[in-house]
């Protein structure tokens, strides 16, 4: 599920990275932990220092790991929404799904690789470092960053989704039997399984150690539980739905609005009159860009003034809202969330002219359909 409200912190090899507001938690909790660590091996001060750049640097490479993942799925075709930083480290959030299990396999072996590359690489340093400071902050600082690699990059290989170990289980799974839903079902079922281990670990913690650090195995092991649970009953919708496409529940020659349109043009406009809440805004040349709903010009995020343009406060689509007319609905649903009355799919032609809208309600409608064993538009008719 894409995680939103998030701080932009630019682009690296053309992917866009930000930060949720519990990446700073993160980075408060590694630096305490790693600052405790460091305890007596210099002073207070330098201990701090060391600790806050050693928390910096592990984030730096948590989001090395994803952009592994995404570089290596730009290049086998599969568009990146973003990379998002948050609570339990980082999420590559991607806008399609991997064609063939090659290319699966590939995008969840990179991070892993790359984590266990970076563990390796610490602890070559710390090495070199213990030759001029053995028991110093920097050589202390520098193998914990190395062991956090590793035990990252061993963690990740769990074998349950949503780990990169269930992606490669997934992924060895569907070219091994050919089925891909089958495969999903089995590796979300495994993280399940996964998930409840480790909340029992944690709880055991606690109760035969009495070291509440066994909360964030519990943590772990409930999101692992959630987030497996979520993709088992997503691995069953994406079923049911079958070959269905976007185009076959879409809304076809929807209202749009130019996107050089001013508010004041727009309100006095026959579109006031209709029933609909959120429009796609187009250019000139009838291409998707942007999306608006009424909310949108109740909570302006620009400065009202005369001449405002309904461009100055649409908000853009991002690659997964945009689909063409044959992309298969199963897979459209895996990667984005609409929120109702807000968020809008533009179909397009494959010139990349809007041919149509898709809101959270045909999507709504098309799942409970699909899961009465009715087809997914009430027009499609049964063979």
């Amino acid at each position: 599920m894409p995680i939103r409200s998030t701080l932009p912190l630019g682009h690296v090899a053309g992917i866009r990275l930000g930060a949720h507001w519990s990446a700073g938690v993160t980075v408060g909790l590694f630096t305490w932990v790693l600052a405790s660590y460091l305890h007596g091996t210099a002073g207070t001060g330098i201990i701090w220092a060391a600790a806050v750049l050693g928390a910096l640097t592990l984030i730096a490479c948590l989001l090395a790991h994803e952009l592994a993942h995404s570089i290596v799925a730009t290049r086998h075709g599969v568009r990146v929404e973003r990379i998002v930083l948050w609570l339990l480290g980082g999420a590559s959030e991607l806008a399609d799904e991997p064609r063939d299990a090659r290319t699966d396999l590939r995008v969840a072996l990179a991070g892993p690789a790359t984590s266990l590359r970076l563990g390796i690489v610490a602890y070559g340093a710390a090495a070199l470092a213990a030759v001029f400071s053995p028991g110093g902050p920097v050589t202390a600082t520098l193998l914990w960053l190395a062991t956090v690699n590793v035990v990252l990059a061993v963690f990740n290989m769990l074998p349950g989704a949503p780990l990169d170990g269930g992606r490669v289980v997934r992924a060895l799974l569907w070219r091994r039997s050919g089925d891909r839903l089958r495969a999903e079902t089995t590796a979300a079922r495994i993280g399940r399984f996964v998930g409840m281990i480790l909340a029992g670990l944690g709880v055991a913690e606690i109760l035969a150690v009495g070291d509440f650090g066994g909360l964030w195995l519990m943590l772990l092991g409930w999101f692992l539980y959630t987030a497996a649970n979520s993709e088992l009953m997503l691995a069953g919708l994406r079923h049911r739905l079958g070959d269905t496409t976007i185009g076959e529940i879409m809304t076809p020659h929807p209202i749009s609005i130019p996107a050089d349109r001013t508010v004041e043009q727009l309100l006095g406009s026959d579109v006031v009159y209709t029933h609909h809440r959120v429009f796609p805004v187009v250019d000139a040349d009838g291409r998707p860009r942007a999306v608006l709903a009424w909310a949108d010009l109740l909570r302006p995020r620009t400065a009202v003034h005369p001449g405002l343009r309904v461009s100055e406060l649409a908000r853009p689509l991002q690659p997964a809202a945009i689909a063409g007319l044959d992309a298969p609905l199963r897979d459209v649903i895996a990667r984005i969330v609409l929120r109702p009355d807000l968020d809008a799919i533009a179909v397009v032609h494959p010139s990349g002219r809007l041919a149509g809208v898709v809101t959270a309600t045909d999507l709504a409608l098309a799942c409970d359909r699909s899961a009465l064993g009715l087809p997914a538009h009430p027009t499609q008719t049964s063979s």
